[in-house]
């Protein structure tokens, strides 16, 4: 929250805040005829066919303001969006930010987070072209909506899978989720403690903050299979992790799946910290959700030129349904892959 200058948000009003934040906005997409300030935005795609997705995040449930600074929470709640049009092969244009928020927030606090919206919009390409603002008795809520584009020709689903398809991920994985602990633990620690000033140890664990505070939407996996002509076959990104996300695809594709333990991406700081925390770390790796890299299939015949490919791992292979879904482990075993993700309708 922001120390220092405090402005209520009540001197300037609904309008007046919208207006404040979205003045020197600058158009950057032809596709964008119009943004904020009338009753809607106008949009013009004459070729292409047109993705919306949208995401709602809600304080207590999906972030924690105690650790959160909210210049980062406005950069991953962009992120979040943009890597949903990337999960469909296309390319994010706009996005429209609405906030409900509550009196304990000044101006400067949502200036910081639409600091960090605009930065990853910065990044991208993207166009803020409108949302709306209201008062909130339940703390801070947002929700984003992106729009995208894409050819035709070019759209990935999930159901496009086939039998001996590759199984592909980007980066690496369960870095995100070890954050989370990281960061669980010293809150712990931080309201357990009455002294004052006490620091945070988190030396040689940035890695691990920066996957799970300000996330990257993989653009640049998406044209590097774009310049390797490679069209997946299905694709989704990792945001409820490893294991929940294959089992969508082999469902709605109607297939069955080998993983490989061995090759599922880890790095070496998550492995670290999996230790200390006395945790299992392939089921970290496949349960653990928010990395927002991409999972995909490619044709068996693309295998060479996905090996030349930085950053993608290949980690199994579609099989037959009635093969089941299964993981092997390092040591041979055939285990019946289980989502244990992150659901926020259950406690």
């Amino acid at each position: 929250m922001h120390e220092g200058t405090r402005t209520e948000i009540s001197t300037l009003g609904e309008f007046g805040l919208i207006r404040h934040l979205t003045q020197d906005i600058k158009l950057q997409n032809p596709e964008s005829r119009y943004g904020v300030g009338d009753d809607a935005a106008v949009l013009d795609y004459p070729d292409k066919q047109v993705l919306v997705t949208t995401d709602l995040l809600m304080e207590g449930v999906h972030f924690d303001l105690v650790y959160t600074p909210l210049k980062h929470l406005g950069y991953k709640s962009a992120m979040v969006n943009f890597s949903d049009i990337y999960a469909m092969n296309g390319i994010p244009k706009q996005i429209t930010v609405s906030l409900a928020i509550s009196k304990r927030f000044c101006i400067e606090d949502i200036e910081d987070f639409y600091e960090g919206v605009r930065l990853a919009c910065q990044l991208h390409h993207v166009d803020i072209v409108g949302g709306d603002t209201t008062s909130s008795v339940t703390g801070l809520a947002i929700s984003i909506t992106c729009i995208g584009e894409a050819g035709k020709d070019q759209i990935v689903y999930r159901n496009g899978a086939k039998d001996t398809d590759l199984i592909c991920v980007s980066g690496d994985l369960g870095a995100a989720y070890m954050g989370l602990q990281l960061m669980e633990r010293e809150k712990a620690v931080f309201q357990g403690e009455s002294q004052e000033n006490i620091q945070p140890d988190f030396a040689g664990k940035e890695y691990l903050l920066e996957r799970f505070l300000k996330p990257e939407a993989r653009k640049d996996i998406i044209e590097a299979l774009r310049n390797a002509h490679i069209r997946p076959t299905s694709m989704m990104d990792i945001s409820d992790g490893l294991s929940s996300e294959v089992l969508h695809l082999c469902s709605q594709s109607q297939t069955g799946c080998r993983i490989y333990e061995e090759r599922i991406p880890i790095d070496y700081q998550t492995a670290v910290m999996a230790e200390e925390f006395n945790m299992n770390l392939t089921t970290c790796a496949l349960n653990g959700g928010e990395d927002y890299e991409l999972l995909f299939t490619v044709p068996l015949t693309d295998h060479e030129k996905i090996s030349q490919l930085k950053e993608i791992k290949t980690i199994g292979h579609m099989t037959r349904p009635e093969l089941g879904r299964m993981l092997v482990t390092r040591d041979g075993n055939e285990l019946e892959l289980k989502a244990q993700g992150w659901n926020p309708l259950h406690e």
